[in-house]
């Protein structure tokens, strides 16, 4: 459903099915436990499912803001339409490196024994909810089908525009969160698992800290928590690594 509302345009709903499915992703190991079930196969279905919601869709949700961020047909301040150079047309390309990558990096936390209490890389539905985040907190968001063009950014800042808006989602910021995330899904860049194997304080107390942190930046900054809240979980996950490093140096 993601899919069909994001190559339609329709990036808001799509971000809303994304979270839905990120609901779903986060209790899926309760479920099983719950029930007594596991197997292979459930393994394998799991990483497809990722993949399509947390790799193909934030594919084509940042292909399509890129498609509105490098629009052709942008009239100049003298009146004039402005035509970037040919290869511009072919920028939005660019998004279809992260179902690329989120699916080595499903292969490898698949392969990898590193990761049960840990993740090794940035997981897809982090990189996901990026994107999402990303989509939720365009300031106009999606209209009649269409996302509404940004001037270029020499253009006078408008006051239902403001710079940081338009630098924001410029294509030259687009294309480096998409190859700055998707080089950080195959990294070596330990990060903290959320998944509680139980809800007691001791042995979870990153993982509260870091929800209670994003339930203050949710509360106070609304949408745009969202994507900041996926970098805090690096920033705390890189913090977490030099505590854990300091002590193991120390004792």
């Amino acid at each position: 459903m993601a899919i069909v509302q994001a190559m339609n345009g329709n990036l808001v709903l799509a971000a809303y099915l994304v979270g839905l499915a990120a609901i779903f992703d986060f209790f899926d190991g309760f479920a099983a436990r719950l029930l007594k079930v596991s197997s292979p196969i459930g393994k394998d279905l799991d990483s497809l499912a990722d993949m399509v919601t947390f790799g193909v869709v934030p594919g084509i949700m940042m292909f399509q803001m890129l498609i509105n961020a490098t629009h052709i047909d942008r009239p100049a301040a003298n009146g004039w339409t402005v035509y970037p150079p040919a290869y511009v047309s072919y920028l939005p390309y660019i998004a279809f490196i992260i179902p690329v990558f989120s699916a080595i990096r499903l292969a490898k936390f698949n392969n990898d024994p590193r990761q049960s209490d840990s993740f090794i890389g940035v997981p897809t539905p982090a990189n996901a909810m990026l994107i999402a985040g990303l989509a939720l907190i365009h300031p106009h968001g999606f209209q009649g089908g269409k996302w509404t063009i940004y001037p270029p950014l020499s253009a006078e800042p408008t006051p239902d525009i403001p710079w940081m808006e338009m630098f924001l989602f410029s294509s030259p910021v687009l294309i480096a969160i998409t190859i700055i995330f998707a080089f950080l899904l195959v990294s070596e860049l330990p990060l903290i698992a959320l998944k509680f194997k139980h809800f007691k304080w001791k042995g979870n107390e990153i993982r509260f800290i870091f929800l209670i942190l994003c339930i203050l930046l949710l509360s106070t900054l609304q949408l745009v928590g969202i994507p900041l809240c996926i970098v805090l979980y690096i920033l705390v996950s890189v913090i977490n690594n030099l505590l854990v490093k300091k002590a193991q140096n120390t004792a």
